[in-house]
């Protein structure tokens, strides 16, 4: 059976807990920003094409309260941090803020020198549902959390939710050193419970796109699996990418096209260059397709076309591994699974499967008798974005 994540009620309740023990006083204010899963459009969003995440009931929680002084006290719970797991700082006001150790709190301090308005020093716990690693994005989880909770902190909301998302976005770049496309901070920050959003990379609108038949689901799937390869390969993919645009002379891929695609062998691009080039046209196509699909309720044709997804991913992008593709594999042996691919960066974490209700049983019990690792199963429905918790 699929595994019960911790409820926001449940987390709540944990990080109140923490900041009793920490801090020795119960928290004022407490926010709430969702992790992701990427239905299609994979390495798509720094090419600025087309993106179809949706937003997942796991989510990181800070709660916290302003401390009076010209300091920030941060703790996290999680045992997936690098030590140590609490950290302090000055306001951004008072020193200007720069990146170091532990790892995990370059995420809080970016978000905190990007943050539209004055901070205040305060203490803030960390807890979080969203899983590590497994490419369902708890790095921005953490960051648009962390926005979220010094809006509540302060009275000082950000005007326009697109500058929440790139402000994020710029923390990741600035302090993590992650030069990440602006996916994960949109979903995270935008979502709407029932539904995907469609983001256009390039001019930063959002188009909702329905998620709501009650007898089709959706199943993440970790593999538990995480190679390091994803941190330095991400940057390469990325330059390849770039290479591809300068040699057909557009501006990026998005522009790109099939011929576009054959104008780069004439010019004896690298052939991986092209590969990579292949995967981004193609998928820019499919992921369009798909969210004309999940409008007209076809969820057939999007399933096929999540397929033709992860294929890409595996021998173009060359992004998936031999775990993920065991798992989408696996499921897709199964009547009433409709497609299956890996989601995220990739070198391991989740993959992505659309499945009849009815059939999820059997998906789930088929994957663990064929996969040769000990995955974790969550059946998901598209959820909420960043909001803050009433205390």
């Amino acid at each position: 059976m699929a595994s019960q994540y911790v409820t926001e009620e449940e987390l709540l309740q944990s990080a109140i807990s923490a900041h009793e023990l920490f801090f020795n006083s119960p928290p004022e204010v407490a926010a709430a920003a969702p992790g992701r899963v990427n239905l299609i459009g994979e390495h798509t969003d720094y090419n600025y094409g087309f993106v179809l995440p949706m937003a997942l009931p796991m989510v990181t929680i800070v709660a916290g309260k302003n401390n009076g002084t010209d300091t920030c006290n941060v703790v996290t719970t999680s045992e997936n941090a690098d030590m140590p797991t609490s950290t302090s700082f000055s306001i951004p006001s008072k020193e200007p803020l720069q990146p170091g150790t532990p790892k995990w709190a370059n995420y809080v301090k970016g978000v905190v020198a990007n943050f539209k308005g004055d901070v205040p020093g305060f203490d803030a716990v960390i807890v979080s549902s969203v899983p590590f690693g497994g490419g369902v994005s708890s790095s921005a989880s953490l960051e648009v959390a962390v926005y979220t909770f010094l809006e509540t902190l302060t009275g000082q909301k950000t005007e326009f939710l697109v500058e929440k998302a790139l402000a994020c976005q710029k923390a990741e770049h600035d302090f993590a050193g992650m030069p990440c496309g602006i996916m994960d901070q949109f979903i995270s920050t935008m979502g709407e419970e029932g539904f995907a959003l469609m983001i256009d990379c390039r001019s930063m609108e959002v188009h909702l796109a329905a998620m709501n038949d009650p007898n089709v689901v959706v199943l993440v799937t970790n593999s538990n699996v995480h190679h390091e390869l994803s941190s330095s390969e991400y940057p390469t993919r990325r330059k390849q990418c770039e290479d591809a645009a300068k040699i057909i002379q557009k501006k990026s891929l998005r522009d790109a096209n099939e011929e576009d695609l054959k104008v780069l062998k004439c010019r004896g691009a690298d052939p991986l260059v092209i590969k990579r080039a292949r995967h981004v046209v193609g998928e820019i196509r499919r992921t369009v397709d798909g969210s004309e699909a999940l409008k007209a309720g076809d969820y057939a044709t999007f399933g096929k076309l999540m397929i033709e997804s992860h294929n890409s991913l595996r021998d173009d992008y060359e992004v998936s591994c031999a775990e993920l593709d065991e798992l989408v594999a696996a499921a897709l042996e199964v009547e009433g699974v409709l497609g299956s691919r890996m989601t995220g960066a990739g070198f391991g974490g989740c993959t992505v499967t659309l499945v009849q209700k009815d059939a999820v049983d059997a998906t789930i019990d088929n994957i663990k008798k064929k996969y040769s690792g000990d995955a974790t199963f969550f059946v998901v429905a598209a959820s909420q974005g960043s909001h803050p918790i009433p205390l």
